[in-house]
């Protein structure tokens, strides 16, 4: 994942700007001048049906495979996903099926997306900058290479609710998150989790810093009841 100096100041100015005016492109394409204000209750409005509807279909899943370890019922089904997720025991399944809480979720695509403002999200739906290292895959290029020598693209969805499921695939198959899926099986707490985050930037603990002050800034546990 890439990250600059810039995103992490544009969010401090965000989080510490409430009635600054800004102007931005929305969904349509129209110009709209919006204070941060009515930019973060359009984040919600676009992002949080999204994410809630994801979130429900994996807790269900989760719940269910929980329960049918816990029962020794259908052996056969959990044994099919712990080849696709590559799990090394039930216990390593179970973080693997285990989705974070609402509100890690909505920080990083806040910090991820520029508040759903970021050309990546206007043109591709991509909400967590995830890149794509797959060219039969849909995605787009980013406008400034890596390192000035090779080409960064980042993936395509078609969806909201798209980019949110593969998000969470992601994180629940990446080898970098091993302890963040830990964290999230022991603790529904997000602050107690986004530790595990420090593999997901190259700003490392700043960005779980980040993460935590976007959280609570915002108020964001109150959508985790």
């Amino acid at each position: 994942m890439r990250y600059i100096i810039i995103l992490f100041m544009t969010l401090t100015l965000y989080c510490s700007e409430e009635d600054k005016n800004t102007s931005k492109v929305d969904t349509s394409g129209k110009l709209q001048h919006m204070s941060v204000k009515e930019k973060k209750k359009r984040f919600i409005k676009l992002l949080l049906p999204a994410v809630r509807h994801v979130h429900d279909r994996l807790i269900l899943r989760y719940e269910k495979v929980s329960n049918e370890m816990h029962n020794k019922t259908n052996a056969q089904e959990i044994q099919k996903l712990k080849k696709e997720y590559k799990a090394k025991s039930d216990e390593d399944l179970l973080a693997r099926l285990k989705p974070h809480p609402i509100s890690i979720t909505l920080a990083q695509a806040a910090m991820e997306s520029s508040w759903a403002t970021s050309r990546f999200f206007k043109e591709a739906k991509n909400i967590f900058g995830m890149w794509s290292s797959h060219p039969k895959q849909q995605r787009i290029a980013a406008k400034e290479k890596r390192g000035a020598k090779y080409t960064v693209w980042l993936r395509k969805f078609d969806t909201i609710d798209a980019s949110v499921r593969a998000y969470y695939e992601m994180i629940a198959k990446g080898k970098v998150y091993n302890r963040f899926r830990q964290l999230r099986l022991q603790y529904d707490d997000p602050y107690k989790i986004t530790p595990g985050l420090d593999k997901y930037s190259e700003m490392g603990s700043a960005y779980v810093a980040t993460i935590n002050n976007v959280i609570k800034y915002n108020k964001f546990t109150l959508y985790d009841k």
